[in-house]
């Protein structure tokens, strides 16, 4: 089983932007994971089509399972 961070923020125009983080250490906590967001609003990272990021909308760790077929294919 595989887990992805979900980071969402609300942009200046009042969307959604979200930012997906790849197995996250273990363990993150949520005060972790509000500090990070923080920063990033506050360093002005990232910016999108919608506007740059102004506020936390939330955060999820996402867990999914990956079964891959083998098809006998090289």
């Amino acid at each position: 089983m595989t887990q992805v961070l979900e980071l969402q923020f609300e942009t200046t125009m009042g969307k959604t932007a979200i930012i997906t983080i790849d197995e996250p250490k273990p363990n993150i906590t949520a005060s972790e994971i509000q500090q990070v967001m923080q920063t990033i609003i506050t360093g002005n990272v990232f910016e999108v089509k919608t506007g740059a990021f102004v506020a936390i909308r939330g955060a999820r760790l996402i867990d999914r399972q990956v079964s891959t077929f083998d098809l006998g294919i090289m």
